[in-house]
């Protein structure tokens, strides 16, 4: 680590030096002024939008798509998970009606960097799923009303000057700034579930001059709804008789409350910017279910009924400064932020169990409970200092460092499971909560970095490295173990671009990128039941994956606004890091009925993925229908890792992503109207003991607006209008032997439906 300090105070004294010397007032003439931003927008034309939207071009030399929120607005998504969804690559493993963890080009969502404004932000898994109470390399994008975005950008390929944590690649979700907009609007609504269930949505953005500055700021407010109906379905083996059915309600209400902010001012012969922004979860997610013998939905045959309630309370919030000014014939900025997270869950699941003997019930029969309250807090301290310069004509120099320190508290306290047999006369009364599990990870990164650019003659490149440096330590305060891991990685990365005309690009990237494995995959605590009734107990000797990646593509300018582009991936994975299945029993193990196992994770060999994306967004113009847009992309996904039992793709890869759709706007008559169909490839997870193959159904979506004078519009959009389903087929086994000699230990069937969600907006700039 002593190292690591010297390199990264080597790095800064340059730029210390030079700061120095340009604030000295003697110092040399003043270097040219900063840039300024483009005029802002009215808000009347974020409100009334006057065309449609297409894919903005992006000038970057290393591959990025930019889509705007005008590019999204008119199917008024909810959140950015929702926005996402129309775009190249990205995939979702969640309930239907959920966007939560971006799989981009289908891989988990710890491969994927989430950016908020360029900078890194702290999150949690899903609660719901898998690491509900730990996952933090994931940041979950239905956290993020989309009414706070201005613009998105899916970064395929790293460079230099950004934190190297992106295998699959990045997500920038770029928020308003002061800047971008002038005049403010007002946003009423109302959604309408399949459950005949109404929740509002009510915003106002603002943004104008404020003393020097210019001044945003916007609130938001909208209810969110997930009534779900599932089914399973089990037997012994596939082609056996049915053993038993679970019917089950799964709905989740909730609302999301945000706030933002920004300003903009000149200081000096610099720039100084300000921003921050709020969001406050409130939601509870109410799992009921009722288990048959033999699928015969009767009194006679009832199995199980279960209640499982979660209560989830959560808040983001990120406070961020930057301060641009010239130096040393160049631009420098230095950037301070700070990022928290707390994620607090009550969940209870009282089941009871019949038919346990031949006496009627309720005679032998039992009772359980359970009840457990989590706890997750997450710090993320960031700074930055970075210069560019002009070397020579048409070649620029960037250089800088970076520093995150980031802590993590996670306690999981849980009531001593409540069991006893029917009936009772006087039921046991539930015991206090103990703290069950109790961690924390620190870690500490300083990354410098250096990069070279240039443009001439049609081409631009740029080339960097990047340093990365790793300090990592892991304490479990339930058995007192510690745990330190320092590490460093080197992370070179080279992009070009070159114009074979004046509509026709091709470029190249190269780049070495990192995954660090996730404090749930560290932490050396056992969380029972974690992965469906199987415990999960974490490693802190894990290393990091190392991936070497390369994207080559093609892009056409069509007209005015059109774009076609084609891009070809491809990403060598070293040190995978993987769940497995260690053999010892897990805490729920109650054989013959019940066979659990105590899972972990670890280093697993190398893998590759790999994959080819197209993506067309255009006016039709060229058969002179100027008033009609097409959006098209596809997306083919696929990999290769081996495991105890051959060659699979990475678990959960979804095979491809398709989406098409247009908008017809009738000037004439002031509206609009237009639809988007989207359609996810088949996934498959193979672990020891299970088997998993997730399809989803087609989801359509429309959308009919009405203009009202140049500052208001009415929009009414439907989603989820084929009704989607979600389908995984579940392999159980109880032994690898068994796997492989496919001698099952159950076969499961489970499908979950939802129905159409409709949403009537009104906007009015003001």
């Amino acid at each position: 680590m002593k190292k690591t300090m010297l390199f990264a105070l080597a790095a800064f004294a340059p730029l210390a030096l030079a700061s120095a010397v340009s604030a000295a007032p003697d110092s040399a003439p003043a270097d040219a002024p900063i840039a300024t931003a483009d005029e802002p927008t009215l808000a009347s034309a974020v409100v009334v939008q006057a065309k449609i939207a297409y894919r903005n071009r992006s000038e970057s030399t290393a591959p990025v798509l930019d889509y705007g929120l005008d590019y999204f607005q008119r199917f008024e998504p909810l959140t950015v998970g929702d926005a996402l969804k129309r775009v190249p690559s990205v995939s979702f493993l969640s309930d239907v009606l959920e966007s939560d963890g971006v799989r981009l080009r289908g891989l988990d969502p710890a491969y994927t960097q989430i950016l908020i404004n360029g900078e890194k932000v702290p999150g949690s898994g899903s609660s719901s799923g898998a690491f509900g109470a730990g996952a933090d390399q994931a940041f979950f994008v239905d956290r993020i009303p989309a009414e706070l975005i201005d613009h998105i950008e899916i970064v395929r390929s790293n460079s230099a000057n950004r934190s190297g944590d992106a295998v699959a690649g990045a997500l920038n979700i770029v928020l308003r700034d002061a800047l971008a907009l002038d005049g403010g609007y007002v946003r009423v609504g109302a959604l309408r579930f399949d459950d005949k269930r109404v929740r509002e949505v009510i915003g106002a953005v603002w943004g104008g001059q404020v003393g020097p500055g210019r001044l945003l700021i916007g609130a938001n407010v909208q209810g969110r709804r997930n009534p779900k109906e599932k089914l399973s379905l089990r037997y012994d083996e596939p082609g056996a008789s049915l053993n038993n059915n679970e019917v089950q309600t799964d709905v989740r209400n909730g609302t999301d409350s945000s706030f933002n902010i920004a300003y903009d001012v000149p200081v000096g012969p610099g720039q100084l910017s300000v921003n921050g922004f709020y969001v406050h979860t409130d939601r509870y997610q109410n799992e009921d279910s009722i288990e048959y013998r033999n699928g015969v939905e009767t009194a006679a045959n009832l199995l199980t009924i279960n209640d499982n309630n979660v209560d989830i309370q959560q808040d983001s919030y990120a406070l961020n400064g930057k301060y641009k000014f010239p130096m040393a014939g160049g631009e420098t900025s230095i950037k301070l932020g700070y990022a928290a997270f707390q994620n607090d869950e009550y969940e209870f699941e009282y089941e009871t169990e019949y038919l346990r003997d031949s006496t009627p019930f309720p005679d032998g029969d039992r009772f359980t409970g359970d009840r457990a309250k989590t706890r997750i807090t997450d710090d993320e301290v960031s700074a930055k200092l970075e210069h560019k310069r002009e070397l020579a004509a048409g070649t620029d120099l960037e250089f800088g460092v970076q520093y995150e320190g980031k802590r993590r508290d996670s306690r999981v306290s849980e009531v001593p499971r409540n069991r006893y047999n029917l009936p009772a006369a006087t039921p046991p009364a539930y015991k206090p909560f103990d703290i069950t599990s109790k961690a924390r990870l620190e870690q500490t990164r300083i990354d410098p970095y250096v990069m070279l650019s240039g443009r001439s003659n049609g081409l631009k490149w740029e080339a960097g490295l990047r340093y990365e440096t790793t300090d990592v330590t892991v304490q479990d305060f339930v058995i007192n173990e510690k745990t330190d891991k320092d590490y460093s990685v080197l992370l070179p990365s080279a992009s070009i671009r070159y114009n074979l005309t004046g509509v026709d690009q091709i470029y190249a990237s190269m780049a070495r990128t990192v995954r660090r494995a996730g404090f749930e995959y560290l932490s050396p605590v056992t969380l029972e039941e974690e992965l469906g009734d199987n415990d999960f107990r974490g490693d802190p000797t894990l290393e990091p994956e190392k991936a070497w990646g390369v994207d080559v593509g093609y892009e056409r300018r069509m007209g005015r606004d059109g774009v076609f582009g084609v891009n070809l991936f491809y990403r060598d994975i070293k040190d995978l890091i993987e769940i497995y299945n260690t053999g010892a029993p897990g805490s729920a193990n109650d054989p013959p009925d019940d066979v659990t196992w105590l899972y972990s994770a670890r280093n697993t060999g190398d893998g590759k993925v790999y994959g080819i994306e197209f993506d067309l967004s255009t006016p039709l113009s060229f058969i002179g229908l100027d008033n009609t847009g097409v959006f098209l992309n596809y997306s083919y996904l696929d990999s290769e890792v081996k495991d105890e039992f051959g060659k699979r793709r990475f678990n959960s890869q979804a095979e491809s992503v398709f989406n098409v759709g247009f908008i017809q706007d009738i000037p004439a008559f002031g509206a609009a109207f237009g639809m988007t169909y989207r359609k996810q490839g088949e996934a498959y997870s193979r672990v020891v003991g299970e088997e998993v193959t997730t399809t989803y159904g087609a989801d359509l979506e429309a959308f009919i607006e009405k203009r009202i004078g140049k500052t208001m519009v009415v929009r009414l959009t439907g989603s989820n209008l084929l009704d989607a389903d979600k389908k995984e087929t579940f392999n159980k086994f109880t032994t690898i032997a068994d796997q492989r000699g496919r001698s099952f230990d159950e076969y499961e069937l489970e499908r979950e439906k939802a129905g159409p969600v409709v949403q009537l907006t009104a906007r009015m700039a003001f």
